[in-house]
């Protein structure tokens, strides 16, 4: 009875929602290009509306021009970042687009190992890209030197990756004797779940950057930075910024990649393509 009253409440406060118009969508984009660089498409719009309605019913609002004044105030700062969490967060999957993985084994094999090889990756979500790598890292060279970086602008989805537990239906993507070697099962009162072992997990760390703006000079530099479908959602002056600013970041001969829905052709010339969304520095 009691859900069922939540669900009538729920209903009703719906139906006086105003839904989100053509000029409150103009402004939400403009505000997300501002703020993380991501261009929303016109065909975005149910997205931005359905993950944000949220939001407004946790305010009692009846319109998002309400929820724009709000996000957009000195007093609610905190409110930006939730915002760009809820419209940020994308789909990622352990090793996801196995062939990025495939190379990479390749690459650690020309590796010096009397260096630590570094890998950044720039868009980390929930850590699920992070732990791959590193479960990669770890069965190709062991645990000698190296150490795996992993950013994202979604506070939340940095949460989980710290954290390093997940659904037991992730595991499903994982090669089963990675499940053995790297990864624990949850028992009793964590049960359905699975987390990432201590020994992956030590290698990782994971931090608050957004990658459109200035970036944190005490990185370092890397062999290998992963920044997969994340070009996709960003206009090509801006795929250009980041480029640029990534190269920075690059050993000498180091390697940018970019998903296989990506490409980097023409929009700078300080990487050279070296197989499909694989680039090399020049």
């Amino acid at each position: 009875m009691q859900q069922t009253n939540k669900s009538m409440q729920q209903t009703a406060y719906e139906t006086h929602l105003i839904p989100l118009s053509d000029a409150e969508f103009a402004v939400f984009q403009k505000l997300i290009f501002e703020w993380v660089g991501i261009h929303m498409a016109e065909t975005k719009k149910a997205l931005i509306s359905g993950r944000l309605m949220k939001r407004l019913r946790y305010y009692r609002f009846t319109s998002f021009g309400e929820y724009l004044a709000l996000v957009q105030s000195a007093a609610h700062a905190d409110e930006k970042q939730t915002m760009i969490n809820l419209i940020t967060t994308n789909e990622t999957y352990f090793f996801r687009e196995q062939k990025h993985f495939d190379w990479l084994r390749e690459r650690l094999k020309m590796h010096d190992t009397s260096q630590a090889f570094r890998i950044w990756s720039a868009a980390a979500s929930s850590g699920h890209e992070a732990y791959s790598l590193a479960m990669t890292v770890a069965d190709a060279i062991g645990f000698g030197a190296w150490e795996i970086y992993g950013s994202d602008i979604s506070e939340k989805m940095l949460a989980i990756a710290r954290a390093g537990v997940y659904p037991i239906a992730d595991a499903a993507q994982i090669p089963e004797n990675y499940l053995k070697r790297y990864c624990l099962k949850g028992v009793r009162s964590s049960e359905g779940t699975f987390r990432i072992g201590d020994e992956i997990k030590s290698r990782v760390q994971f931090f608050y950057v957004n990658l459109v703006d200035v970036l944190p000079k005490e990185f370092g530099l890397f062999d290998v930075i992963f920044l997969r479908n994340v070009m996709i959602y960003f206009n090509r002056e801006t795929r250009h910024n980041v480029s640029e600013k990534l190269v920075r970041f690059l050993k000498p001969g180091g390697n940018l990649v970019i998903g296989h829905a990506e490409s980097l052709h023409g929009i700078t010339d300080k990487l050279r393509s070296i197989r499909p969304t694989i680039y090399a520095t020049v």
